[in-house]
């Protein structure tokens, strides 16, 4: 999908609006620099997709090594548009019956971002709390996921938590995160 010049603006207005009232995420990134990346990048369709279901998405910091700023969803609880979904789509095509309409990671490689993983699930809750009455789908060590479970996180009684459950499994009130590198 190519974006119009109106949604690039919109996107663009509320990227800027969302950086300066949330300047604790990313307090030492000029903002002038994330957006001339941010314009020059063929990523647009991928932050696009992240605000439209429901993520949010900030800045919270830039990759040392690459240089690229990192887009995470900061909504406060796990993005509306993307709930409901199990794992990935070697679960979803193991369930016989009552399907959800797709998977986190099928999902996320349409949209061209990355789920979070543990480490990054962890990091995002230290800047600040996330998912306090949902969960979010974390990426899932292999041997792990080879025997049918996968991992998932929140945010209750002022901890992080990462539990396990099918992979299959899917609920309402669980979705998943994402990054973008820009």
């Amino acid at each position: 999908m190519k974006l119009t010049s109106k949604q690039i603006k919109s996107l663009i207005e509320v990227l800027k609006e969302r950086f300066d009232q949330n300047l604790h995420r990313h307090e030492h990134v000029e903002k002038d620099d994330v957006f001339k990346k941010i314009l020059a990048s063929e990523k647009l369709n991928s932050l696009f997709w992240m605000e439209e279901t429901g993520g949010e998405p900030d800045v919270i910091g830039r990759d040392e090594k690459s240089g690229l700023y990192i887009f995470t969803d900061c909504a406060k609880e796990s993005p509306v548009g993307r709930r409901s979904l199990c794992y990935d789509d070697d679960a979803l095509q193991s369930r016989k019956e009552n399907k959800p309409k797709g998977s986190a990671l099928g999902l996320a490689f349409k949209a061209g971002v990355t789920v979070l993983n543990e480490t990054q699930y962890k990091a995002l809750q230290k800047i600040e709390p996330f998912d306090l009455k949902t969960s979010s789908w974390i990426l899932t060590p292999s041997e792990i996921r080879q025997k049918g479970g996968a991992l998932f996180g929140d945010y209750r009684y002022g901890t992080t938590f990462i539990y396990h459950n099918g992979a299959e499994s899917y609920y309402a009130a669980r979705g998943f995160r994402c990054m973008l590198m820009v």
